[in-house]
């Protein structure tokens, strides 16, 4: 039997058609690999050509990344099953042919769509003017990587022959009893995610929930780091932060101030009608903020009191606190020329009439 092989393999050898589909196969597989390469390179200038013209757009240089991860080994290997058709070969062959064209396009499929999620994570963390949670990119983009090459290897598998149910259903149920294990960490990674796509907040931003106050400077993982007004940190889980009612003042377009004051009781009345239009006149005249009432409304224990509304164009504190102050000054300056005063704090107390009995009584026990 042995001795028949090598009787065979000597004749195939020597068979002038076999060095001619040799010599075909070279042939067609150096000019595909060639062509190939050069409609690579041709498409890779022009997609330069294009990124330098458009260096804000990211698509550009995300495919031109994705072109460049291209392998040549890999582009060889697909011209020397290229070449393969032009041969006649059995069918157990050209069954082997079918599996080694799906192993190396799934390969290659792989690793573009590989370099897509990691350029495409590059240009959105470096991008100047977009404010990228880092770790949310991260993990979004490890998971998507992840589901890539894991279908790349099942489809592998199953264009093999092999059952892969099995393998998936495997998975499945590790998959979960890892969930349950962990499932305090992921409750945290999962709402640093939602952080991430709804960005209720970004670093930098400056919230108030319960009695915690302060500036974002670090969303991470498992956690969330505030710097805090009196210069602590405060760490907080996310999964506990977005649990909690948010207040993001840095996002705050305006702000809807209302402020009141009081005046002595022995105001006429005719002064305090002047009152309301002459607050309205003070803060017309201050940019930055806009008049919307002021009214006399309350009878208070010690001061007839005015209440004010204006809304403020601005979210800086600050800047405000400078604004409320010059109203303040301006309208005592104004009170003043108006002859006005402001309601002092004060008491009246008025002692009890004694009994006329009294005096005698007390004489009584002195003597």
């Amino acid at each position: 039997m042995e001795i028949l092989q090598q009787t065979n393999f000597i004749r195939l050898l020597t068979s002038p058609s076999f060095w001619t589909n040799v010599l075909l196969v070279v042939v067609i597989t150096a000019v595909t690999y060639w062509v190939a390469n050069k409609i690579l390179a041709v498409l890779h200038k022009r997609i330069a050509n294009w990124t330098k013209d458009h260096e804000s757009a990211a698509l550009y240089h995300v495919f031109l990344d994705v072109i460049s991860k291209t392998r040549k080994a890999l582009i060889l290997i697909a011209a020397f099953l290229f070449s393969l058709q032009f041969v006649t070969l059995s069918d157990r062959l050209h069954s082997l042919i079918s599996h080694a064209w799906f192993l190396v396009l799934a390969l290659q499929i792989a690793m573009w769509l590989d370099q897509a999620v990691q350029s495409w994570m590059r240009h959105s963390l470096l991008r100047p003017g977009l404010h990228r949670n880092p770790v949310t990119l991260i993990i979004l983009g490890l998971m998507i990587r992840a589901l890539i090459w894991s279908i790349m290897l099942l489809s592998i598998l199953a264009n093999a022959g092999v059952d892969i149910t099995a393998l998936v259903a495997s998975l499945g149920v590790g998959g979960i009893a890892i969930a349950l294990a962990v499932q305090t960490v992921l409750s945290d990674v999962f709402a640093s995610l939602s952080i991430g796509f709804d960005k209720p907040f970004e670093i930098g931003d400056f919230i108030v929930f319960n009695d915690v106050s302060g500036t974002i400077e670090h969303i991470g993982l498992k956690t969330t780091r505030i710097r805090s007004l009196s210069g602590e940190q405060i760490v907080c889980a996310n999964a506990i932060l977005l649990q909690q009612t948010i207040h993001n003042y840095k996002r705050m377009q305006t702000r809807r101030i209302v402020f009141t004051f009081g005046i002595a009781y022995s105001t006429p009345p005719e002064k305090i009608r002047k009152i309301g239009p002459m607050v309205k006149n003070v803060i017309e005249s201050i940019k930055e903020t806009k008049f919307d009432r002021a009214h006399f409304s309350v009878f208070d224990q010690d001061r007839l009191t005015f209440e004010v509304v204006h809304i403020l164009n601005t979210a800086d504190y600050n800047k405000y606190m400078d604004i409320q102050q010059e109203i303040n000054l301006r309208i005592m300056e104004e009170l003043e020329a108006l002859g006005v005063k402001l309601a002092i704090p004060s008491r009246i107390i008025i002692p009890a009439e004694q009994p006329e009995d009294e005096p005698q009584e007390q004489e009584r026990l002195r003597a």
